[in-house]
């Protein structure tokens, strides 16, 4: 895949919300999803909702239906680059909205994919983001795209876009200046992490360097692969 070029300046391109919605794609016991979001033109106020299956979506007026896998503090934000959903366009021969891919925060100038798990946005002046991993398709999303074999597709791709968790809580509006005001010195990209997670398993044991900022999920899968395997990576 040719590398997609990112711009200098790095902003909050459209902020965006979900409203529960029946659905036939999901097991959701009330079979509704939030997946479908639109873009609003904010204040949107974002803090830390609470431990996954508590907790739901940490943006103001934003709905998480299927607490099990969604929401909680480690996914309170899910953030996908506009340069990725351009991307997307192209290849799918169709247009592609902000929200499409359920996405909270759709970012210009930002490589979200590319982000360190730890690393850390200030988005507007007073929101600070922690990325933690990268987001695992569904069957959810594949109905809600309507694109055969898309799970496998989008798992192929290798740019899911970033969960990140609130250190600061916020208030956020379309337009805000993302900065990056901390990034650590590890090679655990969400990109990797999403690799190690899904198609590359012996990379598990290098997700550990990135230490207590990895989704917790995530890091207890590695332990366990290590446990099973040892640290040789292949």
């Amino acid at each position: 895949m040719a590398r997609i070029a990112y711009r200098a300046v790095m902003k909050l391109l459209s902020l965006n919300l979900g409203r529960p919605k029946a659905v036939d794609c999901t097991d959701q016991a009330e079979g509704v999803t939030g997946i479908d979001k639109r873009p609003v033109d904010g204040p949107v106020r974002v803090s830390a909702p609470g431990p996954k299956g508590v907790g739901a979506s940490g943006v103001a007026g934003d709905s998480v239906c299927e607490l099990r896998h969604h929401g909680g503090d480690d996914q309170a934000v899910y953030a996908f680059a506009r340069e990725d959903l351009d991307d997307w366009e192209r290849e799918l021969g169709r247009p592609l909205a902000a929200g499409t891919f359920g996405e909270n925060l759709t970012t210009e100038g930002v490589d979200v994919s590319g982000a360190r798990i730890g690393e850390r946005w200030r988005v507007g002046s007073e929101l600070v983001l922690e990325v933690t991993s990268g987001r695992i398709p569904c069957l959810t999303f594949q109905g809600h795209m309507g694109e055969k074999g898309w799970v496998r597709r989008f798992t192929r791709k290798g740019a899911p876009g970033a969960y990140l968790r609130v250190i600061e809580p916020g208030e956020i509006r379309p337009g805000d200046p993302i900065e990056i005001v901390h990034r650590p010195a590890h090679e655990v990209t969400v990109a990797f992490e999403f690799r190690a997670m899904t198609t590359e398993r012996q990379l598990l044991p290098r997700v550990l360097a990135a230490g207590d900022a990895l989704h917790p999920e995530a890091r207890e899968t590695a332990r366990t692969y290590v446990e099973k395997y040892g640290t040789d990576t292949g």
